[in-house]
């Protein structure tokens, strides 16, 4: 019984750092979308040169990594890589020690 609590207690723990990695997504999300309006705002009132183009550029690479970290996209090496490679090792046990 009290290995079935320790998972659960487990359990519980990992959804819930995954929960505030979701909500701390949706605050950078949100405040990104705040500024973007602000940059083209400020670029509007005081050059001709589309500055803003850069910070939104830049910043939304940023908030496209945070969203690929949230939610484990991986563009690399796509969906079950890891697995099947670590698959692939434990087959092949002595290439491990």
């Amino acid at each position: 019984m009290e290995t079935n609590s320790r998972r659960n207690d487990y359990r519980f723990e990992k959804a819930k750092e995954k929960v505030e990695k979701i909500k701390g997504f949706y605050h950078h999300l949100a405040i990104y979308l705040l500024f973007v309006p602000f940059f083209i705002w400020l670029n509007y009132i005081g050059s001709d040169f589309p500055w803003a183009i850069f910070p939104i550029f830049g910043w939304g690479l940023g908030v496209l990594g945070h969203a690929a970290e949230t939610f484990s996209w991986n563009f690399i090496f796509g969906k079950g890589w890891e697995e099947r490679k670590i698959k692939e090792y434990m087959d092949r046990e002595e290439d491990l020690f």
